[in-house]
């Protein structure tokens, strides 16, 4: 059973256990899922209406390309927790032999470059769907602005939660992948931060309020 099929407070529990799946990578895809779940919603409740016809094609382009990402960030999910499995198994590669050795910290690196993929994909999702939801902030019906702000901080807290698993997947590590890897995580994150800070921002200021 994937773990996507489980209802929320049976994943809430699943999350509090003592097993190391899933933990903070599905976490952060699924909050991602909701970030782009939001601004799908957003668009949907605009769209259509003849108030904001000037913007019907962006409200659907929005509407399905937020889907999209929505979907992503759940297949996400189990594959974080995937990943990390396949790292869990190569803890009981035996170790005896230099040539065991060798070959177990070859398929660690290996399992640790692949585990780091996932959350690095999550960032790129939760980038793409920062840009979509700051494309429709003002655009879209005011009564749902309260939502594109928690959209900007369900995928800032996707992306941040993303980036300290690729980090931790990575570290120590300096070929070139794990180089590649590092410098794309670097940049997606600081485009991210900056977007959802300005989504957030907008909005706040928009409902008469004051930056934190």
């Amino acid at each position: 059973m994937k773990l996507v099929e489980h209802n929320c407070g049976e994943f809430s529990e699943m999350l509090a256990s003592r097993t190391p799946t899933p933990g903070g990578g599905s976490a952060a895809a699924l909050i991602g899922s909701y970030g782009a779940a939001l601004c799908a919603m957003a668009a949907k409740v605009t769209a259509g209406r003849e108030k904001y016809a000037e913007h019907e094609v962006l409200m659907n382009d929005t509407l399905s390309r937020a889907n999209s990402l929505r979907e992503a960030f759940i297949a996400a999910v189990d594959a974080d927790a995937e990943s990390y499995t396949a790292v869990g198994a190569v803890y009981s590669m035996p170790k005896s032999s230099p040539e065991e050795k060798t070959a177990r910290k070859q398929a660690m690196r290996e399992a640790l470059l692949s585990a780091a993929a996932v959350p690095l994909s999550v960032m790129e999702l939760s980038r793409q769907a920062l840009i979509l939801t700051k494309g429709i902030v003002g655009k879209s019906n005011p009564n749902i602005s309260s939502d594109l702000g928690v959209a900007a901080l369900c995928l800032r807290t996707a992306i941040c939660g993303a980036w300290l698993n690729v980090r931790t997947n990575l570290n120590g590590m300096n070929d070139d992948r794990a180089i590649e890897y590092l410098k794309k995580g670097e940049a997606l994150i600081a485009e991210a931060l900056t977007l959802a800070d300005e989504i957030y921002n907008e909005i706040l200021a928009a409902v008469g309020g004051q930056q934190p």
